[in-house]
């Protein structure tokens, strides 16, 4: 008897999470494996975002709530919007889902039709196209590698839209690449978009505040505020918080389409955690010491990935703007042998050479949507940074 529906079929299990789990089975038998492979800040969540969660248990808030969410952390995430990016939302014009994920699943089922397609620059996080394709969406990449500086240019955007498209979906600061757009570019994107109104947009923010090098973050509607109201901003605790497990992740957008987002959650979880809303609250309310350590933390980490990775012969690295995250291209490795006789024919090859020789775990390109690629995560000690950079070169060298 078949179980699997033809749509799931269609979609594959997460990438990255299936590199991790392949590394903690390799850990399991006593094998000490560095993982490069999932981003998750490797913090714990601060001390007074745990007391909040503890204290609305004992206070026993353990109740079902809106399906919009709490009023206290609606207002929270208002005041965000307010101080921190100069964005204007009310009430109303909030969802809160149980992760971003579940903010990208309820906004296509809401207004994907079957055949529609969603703009997608490569690399793109790995979930995205696949939850495009779920809820019978058509993904259209479009290519930047790392001579695009990993970025799509207002032509290939305009090149790239149909009457079909009903969305243009893109992150910045970029996962996988660390690739953030400036003001000027995001203006240049919405003059293209300004001239398809039956486009949306759909601008996924959670790293914003990991900002590595010298280019600021800037929220799409702040560079183009005339795209408002059809634009999603998509954001989170879950990275700049150090609040993986919590699944809490918000989203701020037109008002109509706030509704339908809102009313799917109401059939599906019914609302997120009411525990992790008092934390979210408490993060996005209370002091943001943490982040800026944290975030000092992830510049230095990065700058010792860019620098120990470029050292490596045949890598071609571009330094990360923001994020956590490492994308060198490897194309200079692509069909060499390993020790094994094995021939390397790709970078998914690559990457599984990586782990089993190096003891590295690391995600290739392919899962992003380009080649040849692996990407790393630098969300681990610097301790073990300088391990991965050793490993991974003396791995590399056996290439023959």
């Amino acid at each position: 008897m078949a179980f699997e529906s033809t749509r799931v079929a269609t979609i594959k299990s997460s990438p990255s999470m299936a590199v991790s789990i392949a590394a903690k089975a390799m850990r399991a038998k006593g094998e000490h494996v560095v993982d490069l492979s999932l981003g998750e800040p490797d913090f714990d969540t601060p001390d007074h975002i745990v007391q909040a969660a503890i204290e609305a248990m004992r206070k026993g808030l353990t109740r079902y709530t809106a399906p919009d969410g709490l009023v206290e952390l609606r207002e929270a995430i208002v005041a965000k919007f307010k101080r921190e990016n100069g964005l204007d939302y009310a009430m109303d014009e909030i969802s809160i889902g149980n992760g971003a994920k579940q903010i990208l699943f309820n906004a296509f089922l809401a207004t994907l039709e079957p055949g529609d397609e969603v703009v997608v620059p490569a690399p793109y996080w790995v979930s995205y196209t696949d939850i495009v394709i779920l809820h019978g969406g058509i993904p259209k990449t479009v290519p930047c590698g790392v001579e695009d500086a990993f970025k799509i240019t207002a032509e290939r955007l305009e090149a790239a839209i149909t009457p079909k498209t009903r969305w243009f979906l893109f992150n910045s600061p970029s996962n996988p690449t660390g690739a953030i757009y400036t003001a000027d570019e995001l203006k240049a994107l919405g003059a293209v978009l300004a001239r398809h109104p039956h486009v949306a947009i759909m601008s996924d923010e959670i790293y914003e505040h990991i900002v590595c090098g010298e280019v600021p973050f800037t929220s799409f509607v702040v560079a183009c505020p005339e795209l408002k109201d059809r634009t999603l901003i998509i954001n989170g605790v879950s990275k700049a918080y150090a609040m993986t497990g919590w699944r809490l992740g918000y989203a701020a957008g037109p008002r109509e389409l706030t509704r339908a987002l809102n009313k799917l959650q109401s059939q599906s979880t019914t609302c997120p955690s009411s525990i992790t809303q008092f934390a979210a609250a408490a993060a996005l309310n209370g002091p943001q010491d943490f982040v800026t350590t944290a975030v000092a933390e992830y510049k230095a980490r990065g700058e010792l990935v860019a620098r120990g990775f470029s050292a490596i012969p045949g890598l071609e690295v571009r330094a990360p703007e923001g994020a956590f995250y490492l994308f060198p291209k490897c194309a200079h490795y692509i069909g060499k042998t390993a020790p094994d006789g094995a021939r390397i024919s790709n970078d998914t090859e690559l990457a599984s050479y990586l782990l089993r020789e190096g003891k590295v775990a690391t995600v290739p390109g392919a899962a992003f949507g380009v080649e040849p690629y692996i990407r790393l995560s630098f969300a681990t000690s610097r301790d073990n940074l300088a391990i991965a950079i050793e490993r991974t070169a003396d791995a590399l060298a056996k290439l023959r």
